[in-house]
């Protein structure tokens, strides 16, 4: 249930609970915490989670007989843990209470989108007749990314005498939260030591396995009425229990207020020593709360969206979910885009290709953390020239999954939970996500001008990512064109072709299509750079006219596939057979993890026209029609609306949805095309986390590029913007369910320009400062300029 800025669950169902607590989040690009019930353990039914951008760990399991290194997004020390009882005058101490207690009366849970609070509410009512209301509210400070802090409030009715609470800072915990990896090693933290200082402050380090980073996390715990603690050290934690007294019309309150350090902090210091020294000077709960929406205030600001009905207020919640992940404070970090946000374990925590969906947003909102995103991908070149020379490259091959170091992270195993079995994986084979982050290059600098970005590091990266490209594809003499051989596509679901022993399928259109146009870029951009910078980079990168002429060459001559007069997803696709998919779809209902079930039948949707997520399509998300077009005329195919249209007819029947970017995708073809269905491919994508559509997935973690890739959806897709660094480029697409929208962003170094769209008229307000008009260029080639401190209204 959702009202205006608050999204509520008034009720407590402990199947949806690893749900909610995931929605409920919250974090301030730093760091995260799952929105559990702070009077729960980890268990079947809860999940209380911790998480640190970029704080990986890497173990080794043994998997079917086999040794098994995984590297994971760390779960941190539960600081939330308050545990309590009823100690009334007139009886016995009651049990300890919790939203599973047969005496819960009442319980909901609200997010305030607008301020970053989570509230829960509790009432709990014994035989006696004796009630206690018990009221959570908890932040993560978007102000001071090491602060967090929880406040409890209880009141009791009907009956006085005590409430015993026990203030816990929990070390004992382990990466537990993803069931398909719970026979693997979670055991993540180690070498705790715990303590108090003075002021009622708890303190735990411990340190990650390897490479043996050292966390501290220090608690200040202070109720009213003030009273002292037991403390009690334990192995891997700490206890403060307080007897505070309570009777009718008298509130106890607690307050538990976090600082987290680590040994990888700059400026370095002694983590546990900042972060004791931190939490006794944190200012009290109400300064805190007070500073903490005042952060996101300013955040809202900057980032606003606004979007009429209950598409507004989802859309909402996923920019929510996206600023807590990544924030300002992001862009002071060495970290990438983690697929599932900080919000749960699925994935490990790594970092895919789900930055091509995120990074639009940022480009146009907060540009300062897009680009430490790409610096994060730059500063991992070494590894990735490694994994292409390994594979018999050259230039840069970037993994399909990676963490901390940049080196493939992808699992060589993984389990079919339908079928119980472990099978080879061969994602990895997925060389598409360089063409990801060279795209991402070249955007960001077309969206923000950032010359300096994409003249430096950028264009060491693109380059680099275009000289693989050109060393991947081979000559084949029969067809007179390059091929690129043995890779997945986006789809996923094929890895081979059938009855073949060796992985990979050959000439994925979108793998070759990107590539070609990377390639493209490589040589606009060696032509673009300065004649010194060019010279420098020609000497640094080993670049000869030999090697830029073969660039030009592959880029005209990729080979691309068609069949029955449509884009092939690879070589051979149309040769596969059809699927019966009213068949499927009547006996099993849900197919979207297709492959999952026919591998369990004994098959493989190797055989079939069938995809997770039909990746040609993708094509049409990237690129415009026009651009597109342009593309295939470059390689030397006719591609048209027609063409185009059947494509995207063929594959629409042909396509399970077996991941959230599948509907995201379709949704936004279907507008640019102004397709009858666009609409409900759309709303699925809103939906896929918030009615958790995968059943189960999302209480592992958000999807995050799915929730970015919808808010693009809106400013870029239905609105047919084009940022660049003289201004803006609009063609609105009509969507009658989302008739008038508004929303500002940063372009053309104008912070703060305010756009509104219309059923027919568009408002451009341009921010008073001393720059230069913006220029907008509406359809038709209708060219506009917008001064400063002026709002201008168009006919579209």
């Amino acid at each position: 249930m959702t009202t205006g800025w608050t999204w509520t669950y008034d009720h407590y169902e402990p199947g949806r609970e690893r749900l909610v607590e995931a929605l409920c989040t919250l974090g301030n690009g730093r760091f995260a915490t799952r929105g559990s019930a702070p009077e729960c353990t980890a268990g079947a039914i809860h999940y209380p989670g911790t998480y640190l951008a970029g704080c990986y760990d890497r173990l080794t399991s043994v998997v079917a007989g086999e040794h098994v290194e995984n590297e994971d997004l760390v779960n941190l020390p539960d600081w939330t843990r308050l545990r309590y009882r009823c100690l009334p005058d007139d009886g016995s101490p009651g049990g300890w209470l919790a939203p599973d207690s047969e005496d819960l009366c009442h319980y909901d849970v609200q997010l305030d989108l607008r301020g970053g609070v989570l509230t829960r509410h509790l009432f709990f009512r014994d035989a006696r007749g004796h009630g206690l209301r018990v009221s959570h509210l908890r932040i993560v400070h978007m102000g001071d990314s090491s602060l967090a802090a929880q406040c409890t409030m209880f009141r009791a009715y009907g009956w006085s005498g005590a409430v015993e609470v026990g203030s816990v800072l929990d070390g004992a915990v382990v990466n537990a939260g993803v069931e398909r990896y719970r026979h693997l090693e979670g055991r993540h933290l180690t070498g705790h030591r715990s303590g108090f200082e003075p002021g009622g402050v708890a303190w735990l380090t411990c340190r990650t396995v390897d490479p043996g980073a050292v966390i501290a996390a220090a608690v200040r715990t202070v109720t009213r009425p003030a009273r002292p603690a037991r403390e009690t050290v334990t192995r891997t934690g700490t206890v403060q229990t307080y007897h505070l007294p309570i009777a009718p019309r008298r509130s106890v309150t607690v307050v538990k207020t976090l600082v987290l350090h680590t040994s990888t902090d700059r400026p370095p210091g002694d983590p546990r020593e900042t972060a004791c020294d931190g939490a006794g000077r944190a200012p009290d709960f109400p300064r805190l709360l007070s500073t903490h929406k005042a952060s996101w205030r300013r955040l809202w600001e900057q980032g606003e969206l606004h979007v009429p009905g209950e598409a507004g207020r989802i859309l909402r919640l996923h920019l929510f979910h996206l600023l807590q992940t990544l924030s300002p404070h992001t862009a002071e970090l060495d970290v990438g885009v983690p697929a599932r946000g900080l919000h749960g374990e699925a994935y490990r925590g790594h970092v895919f290709w789900d930055e091509l969906f995120v990074l639009p947003y940022l480009d146009l909102h907060f540009p300062e953390v897009a680009r430490s995103l790409l610096l994060y991908r730059h500063r991992r070149l070494p590894a990735a020239r490694a994994a292409a020379r390994a594979a018999g490259g050259v230039g840069a091959m970037y993994p399909w999954q990676s963490a901390s170091s940049g080196r493939e992270e992808t699992q060589e195993l993984h389990l079919n939970p339908r079928s119980g079995r472990w099978l080879p994986d061969f994602s990895r084979l997925q060389r598409h996500v360089g063409s990801a982050v060279a795209y991402n290059v070249w955007r960001y600098a077309q969206a923000t001008g950032d010359r300096g970005f994409l003249y430096g590091e950028g264009a060491e990266t693109l380059l680099e990512i275009a000289r693989y490209w050109a060393g991947a594809a081979r000559f084949d003499p029969s067809l007179r064109r390059y091929r690129i051989r043995g890779v997945v596509g986006p789809d996923e679901y094929h890895d081979a072709y059938p009855d073949s022993t060796a992985p990979g399928i050959d000439d994925n259109a979108y793998t070759n299509v990107t590539a070609a146009w990377v390639l493209a870029r490589g040589l606009d951009l060696l032509r673009e750079l300065p004649a010194a910078r060019r010279s420098e980079l020609r000497a640094l990168l080993s670049l000869d006219d030999t090697e830029a002429d073969h660039w030009e060459d592959v880029s005209r001559r990729l080979h691309v596939p068609f069949h029955q007069g449509v884009v092939s997803q690879f070589e051979g696709y149309g040769d596969l057979a059809e699927l019966d998919w009213d068949a499927y779809r009547a006996r099993y209902g849900d197919i979207r993890r297709l492959d999952r079930i026919l591998e369990a039948e004994g098959d493989t949707v190797n055989r079939y026209q069938a995809s997770k997520q039909a990746d040609a399509l993708m094509l049409g998300h990237l690129f415009r029609p026009d651009e597109l077009y342009a593309l295939f005329d470059r390689l030397g195919h006719r591609l048209d609306d027609e063409v185009w249209r059947a494509t995207v007819t063929y594959y629409l029947g042909r396509t399970s949805h077996g991941s959230t970017l599948s509907s995201l995708v379709h949704g936004w073809v279907l507008a640019r095309q102004k397709g009858a269905d666009a609409w409900r491919y759309c709303e699925e994508a809103l939906l896929a986390d918030v009615a958790d559509v995968q059943g189960g997935t999302t209480g592992e973690g958000i999807h995050l590029g799915a929730m970015a890739g919808t808010i693009d959806l809106v400013e870029r897709g239905i609105t047919g913007l084009e940022a660049n660094s003289e201004g803006l480029r609009v063609a609105p697409v009509v969507l009658r369910e989302l008739p008038r929208f508004a929303f500002t962003l940063c372009v053309a170094g104008h912070r703060g320009v305010h756009l509104r769209v219309l059923p027919g008229r568009l408002a451009v307000q341009v921010p008073a400062s001393p720059k230069a008009p913006l220029t907008v260029v509406l359809p038709g080639e209708r060219r506009f300029a917008v001064a400063p401190g002026e709002e201008r209204w168009f006919r579209l």
